[in-house]
């Protein structure tokens, strides 16, 4: 049997979808704009903008200046102080929890420092829900959460959020998303991520990767994590576990990897490796400060600092080329720790890429730092909780205002 085409009803939800993300990523957007963007007529985005502003989700209003003559275009904008979500990021030395308005804004936010050690999910979800009934205080009674979502540094089983293991956290077999949404209590699920998936994502989205469909990002927090984007979506694999790109071993027999294996880029790359090639292992500062501390000192022509560097900056410039060989990205973007170990290390890295890479994958690929910073991963996570609003924006408000 043929199958029927789209019904009216599937296209409108299918646009209303559309109009919200155009207007969710690019920010306030002129009716005139997002006609020619969507291929529609005026009518169909007089009408679909209005349906968004009935719903709440978005305002029209007069342009500031239009410099033109003639009746000018209304502006569709975001309502980002009443439609938000709640994004959590979970790393091995910090969590944090924001409010975040449609339109990407930052509209809250608590960080904390998270103590290396065992894995407690009951004190760490609680923490974090404490953090969002805070936020929760401050917010206008008529405001709409649409959805939640945390970033974490593990492999996520796509079925159900299950932390299936985070070595440098020392979470396994966590339901830390189950948990997590039962202590928000707020009625809504929480969806869970790897956090360098998120990275990617969000730098897709919203960083230096906009407008690159065929890109990876790589994510550093003590170990090494990958996000892998081909065809403008995210390669999530079989069960959800696509992109440990830092257990790829880089040379075999090399030094001892939480995994279990030898000579992951991990093991190669990690802080723990940085900090006893620079000779500062086991001093009071660990995590991201004390990886820029090792750059700076670098630059400041510490020798033990520039041989730590040209040593992993070698191993990371492996790893980049054979992912260049593999899947042909248009740009490879540095984040979390890594984005300050490229920046010392970056003549290696690219010697290296033009050794080891095939002439033809590594021409034209571009190697960046992360424009989204440190909050690369908890933008990734409110992108994911927004999902399903922007899926079909109508259907998901309706479920949301109805719990």
């Amino acid at each position: 049997m043929m199958r029927a085409g789209p019904s009216q009803e599937e296209i409108r939800r299918h646009n209303l979808g559309v109009l919200l993300r155009h207007v969710h990523l690019g920010g306030p957007t002129s009716r005139a704009e997002l006609t020619s963007r969507m291929g529609v007529n005026r009518s169909t985005i007089m009408a679909l903008t209005a349906d968004l502003t009935a719903a709440g989700l978005v305002r029209e209003e007069l342009p500031k200046e239009t410099g033109r003559a003639g009746r000018p275009s209304l502006v569709v904008r975001p309502e980002s102080a009443r439609v938000y979500v709640f994004a959590f990021d979970v790393g091995v030395d910090r969590v944090v929890a924001a409010r975040v308005g449609l339109g990407g804004v930052i509209l809250d936010r608590r960080d904390a420092p998270r103590e290396r050690g065992p894995f407690d999910l009951e004190a760490l979800t609680a923490q974090l829900a404490g953090f969002a009934h805070q936020m929760l205080r401050d917010t206008a009674p008529d405001a709409v959460c649409v959805g939640a979502a945390a970033a974490i540094a593990g492999g996520v089983r796509a079925a159900d959020g299950m932390v299936k293991y985070g070595p440098n956290l020392g979470a396994f077999d966590v339901p830390f998303g189950e948990e997590l949404a039962r202590r928000l209590d707020i009625g809504l699920p929480v969806a869970v991520g790897n956090d360098a998936n998120l990275g990617a994502l969000a730098e897709h989205t919203r960083g230096v990767g906009v407008g690159c469909n065929d890109l990876i990002y790589l994510h550093g927090d003590v170990g090494i994590g990958g996000g892998v984007i081909v065809g403008g979506q995210l390669l999530s694999g079989h069960a959800g576990y696509g992109g440990e790109v830092g257990h790829m071993v880089v040379n075999p027999g090399g030094r001892l990897c939480g995994c279990g294996s030898r000579g992951c880029l991990e093991a190669e790359v990690g802080e723990r490796t940085v900090l006893e090639a620079a000779g500062r292992a086991g001093g009071d500062r660990v995590g991201r400060d004390a990886i820029r501390a090792v750059v700076e000192a670098a630059d400041r022509g510490d020798v033990a600092a520039q041989r730590a560097l040209q040593r992993v900056g070698d191993w990371l410039g492996v790893g980049v080329a054979n992912l260049i060989n593999i899947f042909n990205p248009e740009m490879v973007i540095f984040g979390g720790m890594l984005r300050d170990i490229f920046l010392g290390s970056a003549a290696q890295v690219r010697s290296r890429i033009a050794i080891s890479a095939l002439a033809a994958s590594r021409e034209g690929v571009r190697l960046r730092t992360s424009a989204l910073g440190d909050d690369a991963t908890l933008t990734g996570a409110a992108e994911l909780a927004f999902a399903g609003v922007l899926a079909d924006p109508l259907e998901a408000l309706a479920r949301v205002t109805s719990n």
